[in-house]
This record gives C-alpha cells, sequence and structure tokens, in this order.
C-alpha cells in the first residue's frame, strides 16, 4: 500500500503531522426555504454560484494532477463541496473511493460521487439513504472519546469545574461553533424562566456574544454567557440535565454518547433542509424533543415549555437519552478505516 511516510506513521501514532495540500473549490449555493425561481432572480447568488464553477473546475485540475503524480492506493472524501474535484479526479483515474455522510441528508457532492464509489460509510441507519445497501454500511461518526457516558459522581464533579450549583439541574444551550441568534434571542427572552428551573449555560458565539451581555444578568450565580468552549465541551455537555442545540450531525452523536436528553432545533433554512432530516432520524425513535424554530420565534414560551417538560419528568428523560444512547458506534473512526483499507486492497 503506497501510504506516505508522515500517513504511515499516522496509523500507529495519531499526534504526527499530516500533510496538507490545498486546491481551489467552489460552492453551489441552495437555500432551502427559496424556490428555485427566487435564487434564479437572485443576481447575487447567480454570479457566486457561476464565479464558483470556474474554481471546481481549477480544483479538480489541481486534484487530478496530484492524484496522478501520487498514485494513491485510495481516496477517501468527507463530503462537501472541496471534495468534488478530488473525487471526479479519483474515478477518472481508477482510483477506488470511500466516502462518508454524516448527515441523513446526502448533500449533493456524495450524491454525485456514490455512483463511483467503491465504499460508502453513513452517520445515521441505512434506511435514510438511497446509496446502494451492497456497498454501504452504518458506521456513525467518528468523534472524540472525551464524549462518553458520564457516571453520577462524574457528572457531579463536571458540573462544579464549571462553577455550576450541583444541587439544581443544568440547562445547556449552544447553537454550535458559530453560534445561532435566534436561539440566542430566545434563551434571554426566557432566561427568567429558565432561572426558575436550573442553572443556564449560554454559548452564544462570538458574534453576538458582546451583544447579548449587555442584555444577561452580569453577577447571577446560576447563568453563564460564553462565546466559546475551546475545551471541556464534552465536560460540560456531560454535566447537563438537558441541552438545547441545533441539529448537526456530529452534535447529535456526541450528544448520545454522553446520553444527555436533548432538545432539538433544526435550522430548516439549509442546504437539502439537512438538519431537518438529521432531527427526523432521532425523533422517529422518541430520542430526542424537537422545538420548531418558527414556533419558538413566535412564541418562546414553546421552548420553555419544552425543557420544563424534560426537567419535570427526570425518569422519562433519561429514558429518552438512553434510546439516543442507542445510536452511539463509539468504534466509528476505527469502521471507517475498515472500509478505506478494505476498498484500497
Amino acid at each position: 500500500m503506497k501510504f506516505a511516510p508522515q500517513a504511515t506513521s499516522l496509523l500507529a501514532d495519531f499526534d504526527a503531522t499530516i500533510p496538507v495540500h490545498r486546491i481551489a473549490s467552489g460552492k453551489l449555493r441552495r437555500y432551502h426555504h427559496l424556490t428555485l425561481m427566487q435564487q434564479l432572480l437572485w443576481p447575487r447568488l447567480v454570479l457566486l454560484n457561476i464565479r464558483d464553477s470556474f474554481f471546481a473546475a481549477a480544483g479538480f485540475v489541481q486534484s487530478f494532477i496530484k492524484l496522478l503524480i501520487w498514485r494513491p492506493d485510495v481516496v477517501f472524501t468527507k463530503g462537501g463541496y472541496v471534495c468534488l474535484p478530488v473525487g471526479i479526479a479519483a474515478h477518472i483515474l481508477r482510483i477506488p473511493l470511500v466516502i462518508h455522510d454524516s448527515d441523513a441528508h446526502p448533500g449533493l457532492t456524495n450524491r454525485m460521487l456514490a455512483r463511483w464509489a467503491s465504499r460508502i460509510a453513513t452517520g445515521a441507519p441505512l434506511e435514510y439513504y438511497s446509496y446502494p445497501k451492497a456497498i454501504s454500511r452504518y458506521v456513525g461518526i467518528p468523534i472524540s472519546d472525551e464524549f462518553h457516558l458520564f457516571s453520577p459522581d462524574e457528572r457531579m464533579a463536571a458540573k462544579s469545574v464549571w462553577r455550576v450549583d450541583v444541587s439544581r439541574p443544568l440547562i445547556v444551550v449552544t447553537g454550535g461553533g458559530l453560534g445561532a441568534q435566534r436561539i440566542n434571542d430566545t434563551t434571554v427572552l426566557a432566561l427568567p424562566e429558565l432561572l426558575k428551573m436550573g442553572s443556564v449555560i449560554l454559548i452564544s458565539g462570538a458574534a453576538q456574544h458582546d451583544e447579548l451581555k449587555t442584555t444577561v444578568p452580569q453577577n447571577d450565580t446560576h447563568f453563564q454567557l460564553h462565546a466559546f468552549v475551546s475545551s471541556g465541551m464534552a465536560q460540560l455537555l456531560g454535566a447537563a440535565d438537558v441541552v438545547v442545540t441545533r441539529a448537526g450531525a456530529t452534535t447529535i452523536l456526541e450528544l448520545a454518547a454522553l446520553a444527555r436528553p436533548t432538545i432539538l432545533i433544526p435550522n430548516g433554512k439549509l442546504t437539502g433542509g439537512h438538519q431537518l432530516k438529521n432531527a427526523k432520524v432521532y425523533a422517529d425513535a422518541d430520542a430526542v424533543k424537537i422545538v420548531d424554530e418558527t414556533d419558538m420565534m413566535s412564541r418562546p414560551s414553546e421552548l420553555v415549555i419544552c425543557i420544563a417538560g424534560v426537567l419535570g419528568d427526570p425518569s422519562a428523560s433519561e429514558a429518552m437519552a438512553r434510546r439516543l444512547a442507542a445510536f452511539a458506534r463509539p468504534d466509528a473512526a476505527r469502521n471507517v478505516a475498515d472500509m478505506i483499507l478494505d476498498a484500497a486492497s
């Protein structure tokens, strides 16, 4: 197998340095909440898509040359527009292609590359995909081993580390790495009611953090506002009695590994409505609660009622969390690696 020396070392030591090469790439911008005609009549959107088509073409040429020189035994892509030129070049050069799809809704790139793939790994059960079953395998999503089931003692210790009153339920609200303005705004509006139920930690994202600092309690021992959590996120989520978050595929499976009661607020405007479809996988199994964002914006009490329901019935909430935990796949990274090595052999 023609792994580069650095890649060979990586198989034995994850601290090894991985060489990084950049290519041009172009994104096809599409918005789930707009009709096709609305998008075609949006001049800036059309011009950006035309421009990016040239970037994608340039990326294909770069990828073809690099793969021709390297002649790898296998190419692995994780989805996203940057993978399209690489995957097409691999197909033309007859290099086995392995793809992984985190979302329950396959993105455009993976839908295009799937026809040429040797193996397909999925983040959700296969029934949610139209991929050929013979080459597909439900593996979940590789996540850090920091995300694991916390014992009661570990949860209490985690609350202490985060300076949270261990005698009160902990509500963690996060919109992901960039934050989510609608979730932030609703949480701030609902904060007086939420603080009656427990302690609240809001991870706002950097963009809105300074604005929110002027509107939230400054010296409330039961409330914390953070722009971003760079380390200790697993510990924080593991300490939570309920987590309110978007429906990103990786975040959901991190919470599954932690087995925490979860409320999802999918962003319905993202491409393909993929967060709505992610949420449906777990809602179908009664493993999460869903709050509709539109309803929440018109009636912030919707979020309060949902959180109160989760905290007010601990036995039902823990049962829901156990159903979510059934989706955890601790061997996801190993299984993806096995598929890559199998395709290369």
